[in-house]
């Protein structure tokens, strides 16, 4: 049998995969983001081409492709809250005065960390003129929403960057009504976390007067490196014999095996949208069915590396420096052992003392076989415990 050929009489290459799946793949892509025709950048990416957005209006975009013009931000006015990367830009004008809502949903994202979301006013591409309404960090690809007080008749700039440089398709929607959970940032990990021994978690918590209103709580669970929370309950605000609304609820979680998870519960909005949905509670769970599975909590603050995104027995060159002076904090070499979580601890004590809030951090990888590569990171320092 004769091998197939081109039109320069060559042979044909066979593709190593089965008729027509080398096609799902590709399209596969597409969809979800990836694909070649998904990289185009898109116009907003320059401030002078920013999209103008309708109330209620819900647009679709991607940082994939983006750039920064540098003459037209100013981390400065962040301050340590957003490192610009792949921004692009959006324009509301109120048409009344009051609260808004920006809503941040569909992410979907090369890594974990989701988007970041800046609110400002001023002239477009003058930094001199800005002020800055909210700097948001997601962390999370979970749907959140930020809420902001808007001045009808007076157009706001809105900024949207990849959070440490992920690269994500999201929606993006300024409303009167909240959509998702607060974006409020979640408690360090695991400096704080409850360590339990068993499966079952018991989650409670009490409803202030001022939520009384709320139809339902929801009780969201996140693996510390999962992209998304799911919802593992949803409790009915229930009246009691009296006639009022009980203050205290709990409920029985069972956790999937071990780890570190957050917990969070969030009280809807009432049908009149009136308040929106809010955080009553998070927290922190270590569990292991040894004792436990991180062993003894740290007695200062620390922080925890990624490593378990590293192949085991790589190489690893770990370097942290002060992101504002470029200060070299820490420097080490280790060599990556996945059963070894407590490899990836930092203490971050005589830092907080400081008054560092954030530290950069470089992990260049050699892995046992393929090309080195480097990664970028951005983290929290831990506050230091409040006094006795």
């Amino acid at each position: 049998m004769r091998a197939r050929s081109n039109s320069n009489g060559r042979p044909a290459r066979r593709s190593p995969w089965p008729r027509g799946v080398g096609r799902l793949i590709f399209w596969g892509l597409v969809l979800a983001g990836w694909g070649p025709q998904a990289r185009a950048q898109v116009a907003n990416d320059n401030i002078e081409n920013r999209r103008r957005l309708a109330l209620n209006e819900t647009v679709t975009s991607s940082t994939v492709g983006c750039t920064v013009q540098r003459g037209c931000v100013d981390e400065r006015l962040t301050g340590q809250c957003i490192q610009y990367h792949n921004d692009q830009w959006f324009e509301f004008t109120p048409p009344a005065t009051g609260p808004y809502f920006v809503n941040v949903g569909g992410q979907r994202c090369r890594d974990v960390r989701g988007v970041q979301l800046v609110v400002l006013t001023g002239q477009p591409c003058q930094p001199a003129t800005y002020r800055v309404l909210s700097c948001t960090s997601l962390g999370t690809q979970d749907d959140v929403f930020v809420a902001v007080d808007l001045q009808a008749g007076r157009p706001y700039l809105l900024d949207v960057d990849g959070y440490l440089q992920d690269f994500c398709t999201f929606t993006l929607q300024v409303s009167g009504r909240a959509v998702g959970v607060p974006a409020v940032p979640p408690l360090p990990a695991p400096a704080g976390a409850l360590p339990v021994t068993s499966r079952v978690v018991q989650v409670a918590w009490a409803l202030p007067d001022s939520l009384a209103g709320a139809p339902s709580c929801r009780v969201l669970r996140r693996e510390q490196h999962a992209f998304r929370s799911t919802e593992r309950r949803r409790v009915p605000v229930a009246r009691n014999s009296y006639g009022g609304r009980p203050a205290a609820y709990a409920v029985a979680d069972t956790l999937p095996g071990p780890g570190l998870y957050l917990y969070q519960v969030v009280a809807d909005a009432a049908p009149d949208g009136a308040p929106a949905p809010t955080v009553v509670k998070q927290f922190w769970v270590a569990y292991s069915q040894l004792n436990p599975l991180l062993g003894p909590l740290a007695a200062e603050p620390h922080l925890v590396l990624p490593l378990q995104n590293y192949p085991r027995k790589a190489e690893l060159s770990v370097l942290i420096t002060d992101p504002v002076s470029g200060r070299i904090l820490l420097n080490k070499q280790l060599v990556n052992q996945l059963n070894d979580p407590r490899m990836g601890w930092v203490a971050t004590g005589p830092w907080a003392a400081a008054g560092l809030r954030k530290v950069a951090v470089a992990i260049t990888c050699h892995p046992v076989r393929g090309r080195f590569f480097t990664d970028h990171l951005l983290l929290n320092v831990p506050p230091l415990p409040a006094a006795p």
